[in-house]
């Protein structure tokens, strides 16, 4: 699967939704449209999952398919 950065930044955004049982979900972008982002782009360990609301950093990605949020993390209390 081809993957190529846009850019070398990190962007930040809010979860919109996210399906646990399906373990993908949408990330509204501060700048930008919606961005679709599944449970192996989560950084982490175990079981990852988003939940609606939170805040997060992740970079962006064209896939095959569009643009994809990669390497997300959850944003800690007071960061961006």
């Amino acid at each position: 699967m081809p993957r190529r950065d846009l850019d070398d930044s990190r962007e930040t955004g809010t979860v919109k939704w996210f399906n646990t049982s399906k373990g993908f979900g949408f990330i509204s972008r501060d700048i930008g449209d919606d961005i679709f982002v599944h449970f192996r782009a989560i950084r982490g360990e175990g079981h990852r999952v988003l939940v609606e609301g939170q805040r997060v950093e992740f970079s962006v990605m064209q896939r095959d398919k569009g643009l994809q949020a990669e390497d997300v993390i959850v944003a800690l209390p007071g960061q961006r």
